[in-house]
């Protein structure tokens, strides 16, 4: 349990926060006295961090599945030779600022959430892909030996004994990527989605710096819970998982 305290402190206060804002108006009065408006109520707290986080995981679920099957297939006998090129296509990703992605998607997809959800996906890819790669190539070939000794099929070499070693590797990675495109969500208000951003432009147009502090707070303290779950879910992964392969 108390692997669990960190992230669920940290939970508890996010969502707190996100509900209460309007309670800490007297703070941000005395921060912005030269503002009649100090606490953003175009859109609820809650409601931005709720859309907010269906971004990052939608895109983080459809870059993991890219990722880690790219990483998969590169190591395998057959793929091997296409290592140099599944590196450079998810290199591209992150060669490009999001910005720019989203100046390219917008014409094509319109405003809104899909051209960020694209670019948080080319943007994440790179971390999980390497991460990945590092995981399964960092597993004794006597392990592998061991498993096809026992008649398992390279499948059940993979699924039950590869990806169990190479998970908190590749856990590490997602965590990177999932950390950073929390951030980096925030640019997709500037094309109407509806992110923590929304409050961060809204007061950068405005000069309301009230109304950048509360974005700024919410989408840091997001950042911190999703690491500190990512950390406990990679000690609960070696705690399943390394005994059992050390026996």
């Amino acid at each position: 349990m108390r692997l669990w305290f960190s992230p669920l402190l940290l939970l508890t206060l996010l969502i707190g926060l996100s509900t209460a804002m309007p309670v800490l108006e007297p703070l941000f009065q005395w921060l912005q006295p030269d503002k009649q408006s100090v606490v953003y109520e175009r859109e609820s707290f809650l409601f931005l961090l709720q859309n907010h986080l269906t971004l990052v995981l939608v895109s983080a679920a459809v870059g993991t599945m890219l990722a880690v099957a790219g990483g998969i297939f590169a190591t395998r006998p057959a793929g091997r030779d296409f290592l140099p090129l599944v590196n450079q296509v998810a290199s591209i990703g992150q060669t490009f600022p999001p910005v720019a992605v989203l100046a390219l998607a917008v014409p094509a997809l319109g405003f809104g959430e899909a051209p960020i959800i694209v670019a948080l996906i080319l943007y994440g890819l790179l971390p999980i892909l390497r991460n990945t790669l590092a995981g399964l190539e960092g597993i004794s070939p006597a392990v592998t030996e061991a498993a096809r000794g026992m008649g398992m099929s390279p499948l059940q070499v993979l699924v039950r004994a590869e990806l169990p070693l190479a998970g908190r590797v590749i856990l590490a990675g997602i965590r990177t990527s999932v950390t950073i495109n929390i951030a980096t969500a925030a640019i997709g208000s500037t094309i109407g989605a509806r992110t923590l951003g929304d409050p961060v432009i809204a007061g950068l147009v405005n000069g309301n710096t009230a109304y950048v502090l509360q974005g700024a707070i919410l989408i840091g303290l997001l950042a911190l819970t999703t690491d500190s779950l990512f950390e406990a879910l990679e000690r609960a992964w070696e705690r399943r998982f390394t005994p059992q392969f050390a026996n």
